[in-house]
């Protein structure tokens, strides 16, 4: 059996509104979701990556549509 598809049949489109719909709200949970766990690593874990709680404090408080 044989799995090609006529070009013809191929969506040319470009995403739809749905699914932007979609992908901006899995980023906007993303966010939410890293931004939360940030608040919750310890001072050690902090340093590790070399940011202190005020940049956390800073980017923990951001809503989550912001960049």
């Amino acid at each position: 059996m044989s799995t090609y598809t006529h070009e013809s049949m191929i969506n040319h489109h470009g995403p739809g509104f749905l699914s932007q719909l979609a992908e901006t709200f899995h980023v906007w949970r993303q966010r939410y979701q890293s931004r939360r766990e940030l608040a919750r690593w310890s001072d050690r874990e902090l340093h590790d990556i070399g940011i202190s709680w005020s940049d956390v404090a800073y980017e923990a408080d951001k809503p989550f549509w912001r960049a």
